[in-house]
């Protein structure tokens, strides 16, 4: 039946999971409703074991579809207190990683697509995004600010070995002389490597390698198309042979499923080549609360509760706690203890120090396309 829309993040007991099973390679296959979806339906079991059937014969599309795009503007801005960059350039919408607990899948929900199987299958490329960037660090009045590539899509996903818009994007910035970092899960970004090193050795560039968990069986389910975490250890290596600032991002930390791992990741990064390390708790905005909730039903049941409850323990008894402040750290006894083992760590291994400062000064506009008349 029709319901009212749904414009607020349900309770957890109101949570309603899709009886759609586990496919390998994907994070989920669940085509959840988004949040701006006017009518929202609900299946119900009949008594005669429908739902188990259509779960069972239910062989669900999950080809890749990547889609071009031109775009107006490649530049967002960041006015969170709770992030350490001014401005993020993100070359594609959607991830074909499937990480199930990324926070950015209620933006496919702007698309009118699932946050659900087609955040990860249904990709944007934004193909014109070096020149619309050219075009903006051209603009009288630009200033520099602190650049993030890949904040809400990993900027090396399969689709950019061949699309190569990240790549570009690079290329412009370089030529600018605009310092950038860079965080991904892909080994892909060693490729760039003869863009990046020169950059790095000038204050120009850093990267930020994310390792999520240590177990290739776990990382598997939860970054299904992400690489492993030993190569992305090995990427660790090549970027600080050439002379990167590299550091890892340990997140999310999930209560009892990664965090037991926090010390032996940062240990095995900083053996690597890591210089820093930063650590964000599991965030469960919109519509990854009943992804991820589903998720754990699926591959950790025993856990499902303990995980659940201990997340809401560090949210002032919610699933989620929006909050600047709060919204990356936690709050309460458990948010605190957390909090100190990471800090510790990262003292013991020398991991402590801030993250590679980065030169802005050294800014120029890039010329124009040739072809492109000056307005004024």
């Amino acid at each position: 039946m029709p319901m009212q829309p749904v414009h607020t993040e349900p309770p957890a007991a109101t949570l309603l999971y899709a009886p759609v099973p586990a496919v390998k390679g994907r994070g989920t296959v669940w085509a959840l409703e988004h949040r701006f979806t006017r009518d929202a339906r609900q299946s119900f079991d009949d008594g005669w074991g429908t739902l188990a059937r259509a779960a069972a014969e239910e062989s669900p599309s999950v080809g890749t579809e990547v889609r071009p795009e031109t775009v107006r503007s490649i530049l967002s801005g960041n006015d969170s207190p709770d992030i350490g960059f001014d401005l993020s350039i993100n070359p594609y919408r959607g991830c074909e990683h499937g990480c199930i607990y990324c926070y950015a899948r209620p933006t496919h929900s702007y698309l009118n697509l699932s946050p659900g199987i087609d955040f990860e299958t249904r990709i944007v490329a934004k193909v014109n995004a070096a020149e619309i960037l050219r075009q903006a660090l051209s603009a009288r009045g630009y200033t520099p600010g602190l650049l993030n590539i890949g904040s809400v899509t990993d900027a090396y996903q399969p689709a950019e070995r061949r699309l190569r818009v990240t790549r570009s994007v690079i290329e412009v910035l370089a030529e600018a002389r605009h310092a950038f970092s860079i965080i991904t899960k892909s080994s892909l970004v060693e490729r760039d490597l003869d863009l990046i090193a020169p950059l790095a050795a000038q204050r120009l560039a850093a990267v930020y390698v994310s390792i999520t968990t240590l177990d290739p069986e776990l990382a598997r389910k939860l970054e299904p198309r992400a690489c492993s975490p030993q190569r992305r250890l090995r990427t660790i290596e090549a970027l600080a042979r050439a002379g990167v600032p590299v550091g890892v991002s340990v997140s999310p930390v999930i209560p009892f499923l990664n965090e037991p791992e926090l010390e032996r990741i940062l240990t095995m990064a900083r053996d690597a080549g890591a210089g820093s390390a930063f650590s964000i708790v599991l965030r469960l905005p919109w519509e990854v609360n009943p992804l991820f909730q589903q998720w754990l039903q699926q591959h950790v049941p025993e856990k499902a509760e303990r995980i659940m409850a201990r997340v809401r323990e560090m949210r002032g008894g919610k699933d989620n706690d929006s909050r600047f402040g709060t919204r990356m750290t936690g709050q309460g006894v458990w948010a605190r203890l957390l909090r100190q083992r990471f800090e510790k760590a990262c003292e013991r291994l020398g991991l402590n120090r801030e993250k590679a400062v980065l030169d802005l000064s050294q800014f120029r506009p890039p010329p124009q396309q040739a072809g492109q008349g000056q307005l004024f």
